[in-house]
């Protein structure tokens, strides 16, 4: 996992955090903690019951019963009316026990309310919050460990408070329930019912410890699983087209073993745990029944004692026995958190200035401009330039220029080293970010497309725009026509990521989508080189008729940027030439030799060709290089 997402949780965080969670759901915990203590009492007094029947009933021992319970008995007829009526007493004990089980039912209830409110409550503070975070985080993330962490990770936590802190619980009240009442029968039956619990608590603390590192390690063998998998199955058609299938396979396979040997050290671990405590567990209760049936052999204990005594032994040992698994899964939910506090405490997106939401007319001026994505390396250099409402500024330069830095500090995707940009006169650090965005449409060469139909994905910025604004947009980025020809037509389903469509049909598909949402300015980062001459030309006479906001169009194609009213060519993050096409042909330099290439490719005419192998050798180097990404 990127250093990214390493953050550390700042102190009380938390606390704070886990307060926040619980919001609405305390008064499920609170009353399933009141019923785990009446179920756990309750569980008590049928052996109680029985006990009791067996000495004082059906037995000659005086009764020995609290005050109010001792008049009771005397009022109902003493001894002599209970053994008469000996499925009374049953018909008690199978009372209690019904209302151990409702007591059971209503725990689990507000339990089952509690671990998934929290799990919900958890899930939507994440998405959320990664939908607040800086543009930066996410190209510093992996997609795969994310998705890993806001769901294993969370499930994690809800299993932990549904199931185990409950149980935590109830371990506690029985050991004190259990004590309370053996220590006044016999103390030296107490002891020998309980000397091998110590032990058993002693090792599944050990346990705990040894098993909380390898919870760590399994989850990360987990979360490069699940990046693996993410990757290849959004990458597979690079995959197939390089016949990467058995690299990735390899890749997997390597992978699956790492996280294979981890989860079997794990089972291993666990499979000893379960061993050794089911042998404490069990030698613990046969030793209290052996010393139980001596004791009452030698009179010195009651046989309906020594039946409480082992019933109270089998009852407060499994969950004794149960400790070592509440630790371990206390650790894997204490590792889950500290991942999710990771996310959690990343700075959310804050708005540097004033957030004002200014009526932009499309109007940009560039003021010595410079940026770096914090490492100091320079990607723009004194940028300086003005275009006006309506106007189309074209970019031109070879890869790692920055060009696409320069169109993405317009969206305040990042923020400017120095030098200011101003939007329609307005400082962009002062307006609001989701404001400005709404009016700075972006085509990217590589666009992301969702998985739903056509009509759906070009209507996402304006779910409420008619049939008749998504098919006129359609038509103005020359796609129209492909769509019609699909047998469900805006209907159909695309792929995930647009999958099922071909580069330049999900290019006019976002094209659409972005005028659409009838910003004043828009964006199109080299988001034509997937389509043809013809269909170029047509969707640049379209916007050219249409004419509606400033628009800035990065390209390698000297034809896309020929009608731009002014031309911007960059080198190593400098504008190192600026003007109309007529004027930068007439001029020696970068372009015209740019121009003098493509059209000895196309159009042969008189220019010069000074430098043709070194713009011959930007312009190769350009077209063969990876697009879409940060240039």
């Amino acid at each position: 996992m990127s250093s990214q997402i390493s953050y550390n949780p700042p102190r009380g965080f938390r606390r704070r955090l886990l307060g926040e969670i619980l919001r609405g759901v305390k008064r499920y915990f609170a009353l399933g903690i009141l019923a785990t203590l009446c179920a756990t009492a309750l569980a008590y007094v049928a052996p109680l019951i029985v006990s009791f029947t067996v000495d004082s009933v059906i037995g000659e021992k005086a009764p020995a019963l609290p005050a109010p319970l001792s008049a009771w008995f005397g009022q109902m007829g003493g001894r002599a009316f209970f053994a008469g009526h000996l499925p009374l007493v049953a018909s008690l004990v199978v009372l209690v026990t019904l209302l151990n089980g409702a007591a059971a039912y209503l725990r689990a209830r507000c339990i089952a309310y509690t671990g998934e409110g929290l799990a919900k409550r958890l899930r939507d503070k994440l998405y959320t919050h990664l939908e607040a975070v800086p543009y930066s985080y996410h190209i510093g993330a992996q997609t795969g460990d994310l998705v890993q962490r806001c769901t294993s990770d969370v499930e994690t936590v809800r299993r932990f408070l549904q199931m185990q802190a409950m149980e935590l619980v109830r371990t506690a009240a029985m050991a004190c329930t259990a004590f309370s009442i053996m220590l006044p029968i016999s103390g030296v039956m107490t002891a020998v019912s309980t000397c091998l619990l110590p032990v058993l608590i002693i090792f599944s603390f050990f346990y705990f410890r040894s098993v909380q590192r390898q919870f760590t390690r399994s989850d990360e063998a987990e979360g490069a699983l699940s990046t693996a998998i993410q990757e290849n199955l959004t990458g597979v058609r690079v995959v197939r087209a390089f016949a990467q299938e058995r690299a990735e396979l390899d890749k997997f396979t390597r992978l699956n073993k790492g996280y294979h040997d981890i989860t079997l050290h794990l089972s291993t671990l666990m499979g000893a745990y379960w061993g050794l405590s089911d042998t404490i567990g069990y030698l613990q209760i046969a030793l209290s029944g052996v010393c139980g049936v001596w004791f009452t052999v030698q009179g010195t204990l009651s046989l309906g004692s020594m039946l409480l005594f082992t019933t109270y032994t089998s009852m407060l040992t499994f969950p004794m026995r149960q400790l070592g698994r509440i630790l371990a899964d206390l650790g894997k939910a204490d590792i889950s958190l500290k991942r999710l506090e990771e996310i959690l405490c990343v700075p959310a997106e804050q708005e540097p200035g004033q957030a004002l939401t200014p009526e932009l007319d499309g109007s940009i001026v560039f003021d010595d401009v410079c940026f770096d994505y914090g490492d100091g390396v320079p990607v723009l250099s004194h940028v300086s330039f003005t275009a006006a409402p309506g106007q189309t500024i074209g970019i031109l330069g070879s890869t790692g220029s920055g060009k696409s830095s320069m169109v993405q500090l317009l969206q305040r995707l990042y923020p400017v080293t120095s030098g200011r940009i101003l939007l329609s006169g307005v400082d962009l650090r002062d307006i609001e970010r989701h404001h400005l965005r709404r009016n700075v449409g972006i085509v990217l060469q590589e666009p992301f497309l969702y998985s739903r139909t056509i009509g759906e994905n070009i209507a996402i910025a304006r779910p409420d725009a008619s049939r008749e604004e998504v098919v006129a947009a359609a038509r103005t980025a020359s796609v129209h026509d492909v769509i019609e020809s699909f047998a469900d037509g805006y209907e159909t389903v695309v792929g995930e990521r647009g999958v099922t469509l071909s580069g330049g049909q999900k290019q006019r598909v976002a094209i659409a989508r972005m005028l659409l949402q009838n910003t004043p300015v828009l964006i199109f980062d080299d988001s034509l080189s997937a389509v043809d001459a013809e269909t170029d030309a047509a969707i640049r006479d379209a916007l050219h008729r249409r004419r509606h906001g400033t628009m800035f169009l990065i390209s390698h194609r000297i034809a896309t940027l020929r009608r731009a009213d002014c031309i911007l060519v960059l080198d190593k993050g400098r504008v190192v030439q600026m003007g109309t096409h007529a004027a930068l042909c007439a001029e020696d330099g970068l372009y015209r030799r740019v121009c003098t290439i493509q059209n000895e490719l196309d159009a042969p005419v008189d220019v010069p060709h000074a430098g043709v192998p070194e713009a011959l050798d930007a312009a190769a180097h350009a077209a063969s290089a990876p697009k879409g990404g940060v240039a």
